[in-house]
């Protein structure tokens, strides 16, 4: 049986009589096609990105998008007088995006055929069907969180973050404080668990277990008073980094133990996990309580293993807790008052049956 298409996660868009009608170099002025800016904004909303692959003169094209106010909507444009093929590569490479799940447009059958020669896994449509792309399946993803509907702006904000980061002179630490990060913990509401879920599934290098929770198990425990499921979520002056982290926390008579722990590759630089294991071994030192973890180690996890290290974790002895069948050890951890990072404002809720609005962490001495 032919496995199913990947939803789309890059839309590249020819311009010439494909986003517009004209031709830019010889008519000097261009009008939008009917209802492609409905379709641009639509599928925007779902959280496909959408790029430029276009022969024309970039100042000339950018300026005519600027114009017609859809600007805004590309995020990485390839505006130049190379192969498209090349332009695509370009594209996907910054992106990290499988070929797979790039898809182009694209008025002429020459340029449709040189893609596909050189990417044949770029889904190909030719400008006739582009008003009906928001209907078709692959353009329309099963889930569209709240995340996803800002994925442009996230990534946007993503690049102007880095461009500032290349110009800083001064330390990384420096740099991190002059963010204004803020990470917000809360337990995961209806629109988050979609997110925690794909979070266990496609978060590998930083996932303490490598196990995956389905959206029926998240939640069956959201609504176990015996569990936590905790979303974290990132912003900085820049803009909002999106939900970057989950943890799965569950109260055992003896102990409070953390079932699975995963965040966001993208986000290590900012010290995101060390927080959150500061801010769990706080917690825990509050109510008095052992903190233990689950672990089984991955091709890719290594750097979750030195996170858990560094913050004080050891191994079990097998008298405490004896490795499970599926190979998850259990991490302990005396857990002592901490403080909050000093580039970091971190607002957290109380666990287990304390009030659901999350407060400012403040120091032990606070």
């Amino acid at each position: 049986m032919t496995e199913p298409q990947p939803t789309v996660k890059c839309l590249v868009w020819d311009l010439d009589n494909t986003l517009w009608r004209g031709t830019l170099v010889e008519d000097g002025e261009v009008v939008l096609h009917e209802g492609i800016r409905d379709v641009i904004v639509a599928l925007d909303e779902r959280g496909i990105l959408q790029a430029v692959a276009s022969r024309n003169d970039h100042d000339h094209a950018w300026g005519q998008l600027e114009k017609l106010g859809l600007a805004e909507y590309f995020v990485l444009p390839r505006i130049n007088w190379g192969a498209k093929s090349a332009s695509i590569r370009s594209i996907a490479e910054e992106l990290n995006f499988a070929m797979k799940t790039i898809a182009f447009i694209d008025d002429q059958p020459a340029e449709r055929a040189e893609v596909a020669f050189h990417h044949a896994e770029v889904r190909c449509y030719t400008a006739e069907q582009a008003l009906d792309l928001p209907g078709l399946p692959e353009f329309t993803p099963p889930v569209v969180t709240g995340d996803a509907r800002r994925r442009r702006q996230m990534y946007q904000a993503g690049v102007r973050r880095e461009a500032e980061r290349t110009e800083h002179a001064g330390s990384d630490e420096e740099f991190l404080r002059s963010l204004g990060l803020e990470l917000r913990i809360e337990r995961a509401g209806d629109e988050a668990i979609s997110r925690v879920e794909e979070l266990t599934l496609r978060t590998s290098q930083m996932n303490a277990t490598g196990v995956h929770y389905s959206d029926e198990a998240l939640r069956a425990l959201v609504a176990d008073e015996e569990h936590e499921v905790l979303v974290a979520s990132l912003t900085d002056r820049f803009g909002p980094h999106g939900a970057i982290g989950v943890i799965l926390l569950e109260r055992r008579p003896d102990t409070w133990h953390i079932k699975l722990l995963a965040t966001s590759c993208r986000v290590v630089s900012f010290g995101v996990g060390a927080a959150l294991l500061r801010w769990l071994s706080d917690e825990t030192a509050r109510a008095g309580v052992p903190l233990t973890a689950g672990f089984r180690r991955t091709e890719r996890n290594r750097m979750m293993e030195v996170a858990y290290r560094f913050a004080g974790f050891r191994e079990a002895a097998d008298a405490e807790a004896p490795r499970s069948a599926d190979g998850v050890q259990t991490l302990v951890l005396d857990p002592t008052r901490q403080d909050p990072p000093g580039h970091l404002k971190v607002m957290a809720p109380r666990l287990f049956g304390s009030p659901y609005e999350p407060v400012e962490w403040v120091p032990a001495a606070g």
